[in-house]
């Protein structure tokens, strides 16, 4: 690890902190008062309601979804057009593109006097996570972590204007990404792609930290003279040969939006409220959630190369079963199929809650970053475009589907919505169990190596695609 390389990984990581702190700041802002009754007055008065109401359909409202959803529904179509960007013109030009996208969309959004306004500066913040996200795991939870902090600080704003500061925020990580794109140096990888073997060469050097890189710098070749030939990579990709990548660009970011972790999150609240902080029991609640899964995340960083992917992935998927079904039997216990309100004990509540923290945490360190990490190990250049842009493009509509119905879905299967994620984590742990290779520490132009190893995807793979490593020989 060079400090080039540092510096280089650190700027391209604040990617992660726009999506980040959006995500902490969409659910954080819907939980004010003030927020809601300006914006969304029934489902303010729908969530006072009396007790004895049904505690599943309290915040039950298309419109508020829509304000969640349409974010991902913007990235899911940006990101097509970013994979073109990115090819063509480099990474750094559609980071800076996406980031001032999204510093113009954090602008309207701070100073939205109408639900139009708001949904408006949505699409614009998504284009921006759609150009610029990256996936960087731990700048995504740092991203969540530092929005809960400045919902609860806005909160308690007087005047009840607090949602616009915690809106409005969203600027600095978009100018942070923005400026920092700008010295963003473009990968050996890319400059090939484009045809500056030279640069690339030096750039090597550069990462590297030595002259020795002729023997990698001729892998890097050879894979991108084989990228060069292949003119249409969205055609190449539904080739045979590119099954198992093709595969797991849609399956892995389709299985991470059904770990059920929305359920979750959104009992949280209610739970902590019952143990004691009040009336900030959401936000406070956001805060503590955020934490665990920051620390988690940063287990998975120094644990994902020891273990490998394999371990993380089926270890935090029987983690997160035993504790989703932990908390929709607790919950359902107590809340029934009415879902009335019920009276929690301390104790109950606390044990409600430390599954919750249990659950949060097997995400975090294992479907949470791993959703991202492992998508972007497995392309070879000639089709990295296109994967890279279908396995954004997937986790991005499932994001939007999941956030769209999700409190419709909760209001109707009430606490079996707990069982209804365990089920999918069940079939996604299963799936990696059988079909997921290890991938550590093999570099992306060797992949094809592991794939014609693996008991299933080997059939799929022709002989004259191996290029590297011993089987070339």
């Amino acid at each position: 690890m060079t400090t080039f390389v540092f510096l280089t990984c650190l700027v391209a990581a604040t990617g992660g902190l726009i999506f980040g702190y959006d995500i902490g700041i969409s659910g954080g802002v819907t939980s004010m008062d003030s927020f809601l009754l300006r914006f969304f007055p029934s489902v303010y008065h729908q969530s006072k309601e009396s007790t004895g109401s049904n505690e599943y359909c309290k915040f039950n409202s298309e419109l508020l979804t829509l304000f969640t959803s349409s974010l991902y529904l913007a990235a899911l179509v940006a990101s097509f057009f970013a994979s073109t960007v990115t090819r063509v013109f480099g990474r750094k030009w559609s980071m800076f593109g996406g980031g001032i996208t999204f510093l113009i969309g954090a602008a309207l959004n701070g100073a939205a006097e109408n639900v139009l306004m708001l949904i408006l500066g949505r699409i614009l913040l998504g284009v921006g996570v759609g150009f610029a996200n990256q996936s960087v795991p731990l700048m995504i939870t740092i991203g969540i972590f530092a929005a809960n902090l400045i919902n609860y600080w806005a909160s308690k704003i007087e005047g009840g204007w607090g949602w616009r500061i915690s809106l409005g925020l969203a600027a600095v990580p978009a100018a942070i990404i923005a400026v920092g794109a700008l010295v963003l140096p473009d990968t050996p990888n890319s400059l090939l792609e484009r045809g500056h073997e030279n640069a690339a060469r030096t750039m090597l050097r550069k990462v590297r930290g030595t002259d020795d890189i002729d023997a990698e710098f001729e892998e890097l070749v050879i894979a991108s003279n084989d990228a060069k030939i292949v003119h249409h990579p969205w055609k190449s990709i539904f080739e045979r040969r590119y099954r198992p990548q093709l595969t797991m660009a849609v399956l892995i970011p389709f299985f991470q939006q059904l770990t059920g972790i929305n359920v979750v999150m959104f009992y949280a609240p209610v739970l902590f409220k019952t143990v004691g902080f009040g009336d900030d029991a959401s936000l406070v609640s956001s805060i503590i959630t955020g934490v665990v899964n920051m620390l988690a995340t940063i287990v998975s960083i120094v644990s994902v190369d020891r273990i490998g992917r394999r371990g993380l992935f089926l270890e935090g998927g029987t983690q997160m079963l035993i504790s989703q079904v932990a908390v929709g039997t607790l919950i359902g216990i107590k809340f029934g199929v009415s879902g009335a309100e019920a009276e929690l004990s301390k104790g109950y509540a606390a044990l409600v809650v430390t599954f919750i923290c249990i659950y949060v945490s097997a995400f975090a360190w294992s479907w949470g970053p791993l959703g991202w990490l492992v998508p972007s190990e497995i392309f070879p250049l000639e089709i990295r475009s296109a994967g890279q842009s279908i396995n954004v493009s997937v986790n991005m509509f499932f994001t939007f589907i999941i956030a769209q119905v999700f409190l419709n879905m909760l209001c109707h299967m009430k606490f079996g919505l707990f069982f209804f994620f365990a089920a999918w984590v069940v079939i996604m742990t299963t799936f990696i169990a059988l079909f997921l290779p290890e991938t550590k520490n093999v570099p992306i132009e060797e992949m094809v190596l592991v794939w014609k190893r693996h008991w299933f995807w080997g059939k799929f793979i022709p002989d004259d695609a191996i290029h590297v490593g011993k089987e070339a020989a």
